[in-house]
């Protein structure tokens, strides 16, 4: 039966473990391995990197860039790195939180079978998680449109320091948004000097993610669906599930009969498909979790 996301009260704790039927379902479910998780940004919420999303499931204002905007003007590619490459610093610094590391708990203990993250921040490697599936890719590789090489972006982003030498002294005008992007004015905007493939020297290049408008690889779309078909409970950790590309796995799990169980502050578009809902902070919950699962 569909669970209802009903205002849950406070969590009462015994001995540190979250106590309510909700969560002891979820460790029941837990404890018997076989998990995949699929996280969303609200699991790196906690580690300064904010969503697209609030509780409410309502899309922040600033919208981000599409890929046909980014691949098809030349001023919209400036504005992208001007702004990414100013919004970088904050990605490359933030540091996992007890939800990415509860998740690598998890799968030490040998209870996941696989993790599929929306998140491009590489949080939940830097956490201790391993073969982690990143269905949108990740922002710490560059990749050329023209001849398609792959490069590092710590490189990428030694090459635009050289050829923006102020561009660290410009004060953006708000928070860095998942992507790494943060808001600039037109005029530092319009300075910002741009560097080509070191391969081909003409192609543009592109952070290795999938921008809203484009498509996620079939192949990787093939593999998340191999994982998730195979496992005994699909765990979604703070996302909305608004976009296909995440949602159409809690469908798949759903229509195979596979349990879903839900942890995130807000509604979601999976709600009336899942088996357990949370409302609760993932660095609170995720740990007590993988501590009741673990120890049984």
């Amino acid at each position: 039966m569909c669970a209802t996301r009903l205002p849950l009260p406070a969590i009462p704790t015994y001995r540190g473990q979250v106590q309510d039927a909700d969560f002891e379902k979820l460790v029941k479910l837990a404890h018997s391995g076989g998990i995949v998780v699929l996280s969303g940004a609200g699991l790196s919420t906690e580690s300064g990197i904010p969503d697209y999303r609030g509780p409410t499931g309502r899309l922040h204002p600033a919208t981000p860039m599409t890929f046909q905007e980014f691949t098809g003007s030349p001023a919209a590619r400036q504005r992208y790195w001007a702004r990414s490459h100013r919004g970088w610093q904050r990605i490359q610094h933030a540091r996992p939180n007890a939800g990415h590391q509860a998740v690598a708990r998890l799968q030490r203990a040998g209870l996941l079978s696989g993790v599929i993250t929306q998140n491009v921040d590489g949080l939940h490697q830097a956490g201790g998680a391993r073969e982690v599936i990143e269905l949108h890719g990740g922002l710490d590789r560059v990749i050329c449109l023209s001849c398609r090489t792959l490069s590092d972006r710590d490189e990428l982003d030694e090459r635009l320091s050289a050829a923006n030498p102020r561009a660290r002294d410009v004060q953006s005008t708000g928070p860095v948004k998942p992507d790494g992007d943060v808001e600039l004015a037109e005029p530092e905007i319009a300075e910002f000097r741009l560097v080509d493939c070191l391969d081909c020297g003409a192609g543009p290049l592109k952070p290795d993610v999938v921008f809203f408008g484009e498509n996620v690889p079939p192949e990787r779309v093939a593999r998340c669906y191999a994982l998730v078909e195979s496992s005994r409970l699909l765990l979604v950790l703070g996302s909305s599930l608004t976009v296909a590309s995440g949602f159409r796995f809690v469908r798949r799990a759903a229509a195979r009969g596979i349990p879903v169980a839900i942890v995130n502050q807000g509604v979601t578009r999976g709600d009336p498909l899942a088996d357990v809902l949370l409302d609760r902070p993932l660095g609170e919950l995720l740990p007590a979790l993988a501590a009741a699962a673990i120890e049984g």
